[in-house]
């Protein structure tokens, strides 16, 4: 993807199971300029929106993978420029930087942004000045429906051109931890810590089912409310 979300509107759909992530993840995006809605009803995306008018779905971890699988094809099928992405994380500002990731260009002014696992510090690689911002995100509690997450701000500030190394401060958690990282115009998000495997194993085993919908087979998570937004209700 190409546009900027100043120029032409990237149209973005965002499939998930957590309605405060889901609207949050919304208004963020709105905010930024893009056409954003966001839906946990998984069986009625294809009533409900307009596939073929879609440049970014975005998956959440809930989103069982058969589900995700069956979207896929469907999605593809009636819209071949469309682009998919994997959530990172019940994280609102995660998300929102990875629809701007795949949606922005890379602008010249960064010209690689790189996330060092072992020295837990961001590589960057600047070929003009630019505004650069990094921020560190992580989980405090997986309770669902409604994960909870904090952040806090490592880097805002204008660096010159050239190499720089920008590490992460040691309190951010090496579990559930993420960071996004914007340089111009060029915005990355990385995983700092995965999620444990207690909360891989909430993910539901099932197919079809709509977040409002009794918990699929195998999985412990309650039911949720409905979001179902339309970009064109603001």
């Amino acid at each position: 993807m190409n546009a900027s979300p100043k120029n032409e509107p990237e149209r973005i759909l965002v499939v998930g199971r957590s309605p405060g992530v889901l609207v949050d993840t919304v208004e963020i995006l709105r905010t930024k300029g893009y056409s954003a809605d966001a839906t946990n009803q998984f069986d009625r995306v294809l009533d409900d929106y307009d596939v073929k008018d879609i440049d970014i779905v975005v998956f959440g971890g809930m989103v069982p993978a058969g589900t995700k699988q069956y979207l896929r094809e469907e999605i593809s099928e009636r819209n071949a420029h469309v682009t998919f992405v994997q959530g990172l994380a019940g994280i609102a500002g995660v998300i929102a930087a990875q629809v701007e990731g795949v949606a922005s260009t890379d602008g010249a002014a960064a010209s690689q942004v790189m996330y060092d696992a072992i020295r837990r510090s961001v590589q960057l690689t600047l070929n003009a000045s630019a505004r650069v911002t990094v921020e560190a995100w992580w989980h405090t509690s997986f309770t669902p429906p409604e994960p909870k997450s904090t952040s806090m701000r490592v880097v805002d500030a204008v660096l010159d051109e050239g190499s720089h190394i920008i590490p992460l401060p040691a309190h951010v958690p090496s579990e559930a931890s993420f960071l996004t990282v914007s340089a111009g115009s060029a915005v990355r998000a990385f995983t700092v810590g995965a999620m444990p495997q207690s909360v891989m194993r909430m993910v539901p085993a099932g197919g079809m089912t709509g977040g409002a919908s009794p918990s699929p087979s195998g999985s412990d998570l309650p039911p949720v409310s409905d979001v179902t937004t339309r970009s064109h209700d603001r």
